[in-house]
This record gives structure tokens, C-alpha cells and sequence, in this order.
């Protein structure tokens, strides 16, 4: 079985192999999003992987991208989404069809696309992540103070400066005219554990879990090339930027098969954005 590592950037042409389970987040500045990011992956070796996928909280799940960042233009919670983007048709075994009916289930505001040439699951940021916190500063000099990353603790809830009451952030946010209300600028600074349990990555592949017992190989149609996950801005559906139906990527993690030993790196250049 082929081994992973871990790369993260600005975009898909600009990625550079960082540490997991690092307690040193990796910086991403960019003229629209500063910030840092950091991959924990369960099984891994690093500092602090054993003891956050230890923890109550994280219980059934193998991994985590975190990211601490603010958007250096105003954009609405609706146009900011996260999730998996590829530059080339996917090859899906038979049956897949029951993981996509799982993840819409899961997640009635994803936009899942994966049949086509640039195949994506991507939903608003404020949906999607299990674990969203929020802090909006009285300016944006004051911004730059930003909490502790990656978290000590892992991440939890915390939204009260944007829907003041809300008892259920997923499902208050699955109302587009809601998400469009809101704004994120320079003073908002977010911090977030995307970490989903019905994906289970190791060192030594990728899988996916859906309830029923059903759990499907992604290794056996996986072509080498990177997995992508992408945090991005919505375009209008029939438009694209630069080939791809998705706008602005502020960062981007991919994992990817590991050079080998004889220096030959089975991964492709990625495409230019």
C-alpha cells in the first residue's frame, strides 16, 4: 500500500509538505486570507497526534484540518466553502452512489459534483465544519492578537458574535437569505477543526464510511494523484476561474502518494490555477 504526505498552500500550484500532528500551525498570506493551518492524522507520527485523537471529543475520528484565519475582503458566509476539489474525472467503484445520498443527508447545503471533468464537494464553510469558532475584533490591528493555534483543547462551538441564541449554528445556516446576512472582513477571525468521521484516512490510504456497515477502498481507484481539500469562494453555477467551477482558493491541504525510496514521486505537478 502506497504511503501519504501532507501538503498545504494558498492554492493548487503553490503547496509545500508540512509536519503533521505539528503544535506549529503552517502560515498561508495571501492578498485574501492570512492565517496558518494544521493536519492532524491519526496514526501518524508527530507531537500531538496521539493525544488529540485520545481525546473525548474526537472519539471515531482519524482526522483533522485545522485552520486560524481572517479574509482580507468582505465576503458573506454564503460565498465562503470548504471541501474536496480535483482537476481530472475520478474514477468511483460501483455503489458510490449510497456515500452520496449519506453526505447530502448529512449536509443538505452541499453542491456535490462528481461525475464531471473537475469533480468537487463543496459547502458553506458555516455549514459544513463540525467545529467553528468565531471572534470579531474592535479593529483590525486589534485582529493580529489571535487566540492560541493549533487550539490546546480541541476546538468547540463558538459563535455568539454572529448569531447571538442560535442553538444549532448547522441548521440555522442551511438558509441561504441567513448566510448571505453575514459578512466576514478583516476583524473576523475563525478558527476551525474540519474533521468528519464517515472519512477515515491512515498512513496508509483513504476510506469511506457510511452507516450499515459499508465502508469503500478509495486506494483501489485511486490514481496517485493529489486529494484535495480546498477552502474557496462560489462562483455562479456555468461560470469558472481559471477551468474550474469554483472561485478564489484561500488554502489548500492535499495528500499524496510519498516520494519513494528510489526518488521517484508517483504524483503529477498539480495544474495551475
Amino acid at each position: 500500500m502506497p504511503r501519504l504526505r501532507v501538503l498545504a498552500g494558498p492554492d493548487f500550484h503553490n503547496l509545500t509538505e508540512i509536519e503533521v500532528n505539528s503544535r506549529k500551525g503552517f502560515q498561508i498570506s495571501t492578498d485574501a486570507f492570512e492565517g496558518e493551518i494544521a493536519v492532524f492524522l491519526k496514526g501518524f507520527p508527530g507531537e500531538d497526534g496521539s493525544v488529540y485523537f485520545e481525546r473525548e471529543e474526537r472519539t471515531g475520528k482519524s482526522w483533522s484540518i485545522q485552520f486560524q484565519g481572517r479574509f482580507l475582503q468582505p465576503r458573506t458566509a454564503d460565498d465562503v466553502l470548504v471541501g474536496a476539489a480535483f482537476d481530472r474525472q475520478l474514477s468511483l467503484p460501483w455503489g458510490f452512489s449510497a456515500v452520496t445520498s449519506f453526505m447530502q443527508y448529512r449536509d443538505p447545503t452541499l453542491d456535490l459534483d462528481l461525475y464531471s471533468a473537475t469533480p468537487s464537494a463543496l459547502s458553506p464553510l458555516v455549514t459544513s465544519i463540525p467545529h467553528l469558532s468565531h471572534r470579531r475584533a474592535v479593529s483590525v490591528e486589534s485582529a493580529n492578537d489571535a487566540p492560541q493555534f493549533p487550539p490546546p483543547e480541541p476546538l468547540r462551538d463558538d459563535i455568539s458574535q454572529l448569531a447571538d441564541g442560535v442553538a444549532d449554528r448547522q441548521a440555522h445556516f442551511q438558509d441561504a437569505s441567513r448566510r448571505k446576512e453575514m459578512v466576514f472582513g478583516p476583524e473576523d477571525i475563525i478558527t476551525a477543526d474540519f474533521c468528519h468521521g464517515h472519512l477515515d484516512i491512515s498512513s496508509q490510504g483513504i476510506a469511506v464510511q457510511v452507516p450499515g456497515g459499508f465502508s469503500f477502498d478509495m486506494m483501489q481507484y485511486w490514481d496517485g494523484k493529489p486529494v484535495r481539500f480546498i477552502c474557496c469562494e462560489r462562483i455562479q453555477k456555468g461560470e469558472s476561474t481559471g477551468g474550474f467551477p469554483w472561485g478564489r482558493v484561500f488554502w489548500c491541504v492535499a495528500l499524496e502518494v510519498a516520494q519513494e525510496e528510489s526518488g521517484e514521486n508517483k504524483s503529477e505537478e498539480p495544474s495551475a490555477q
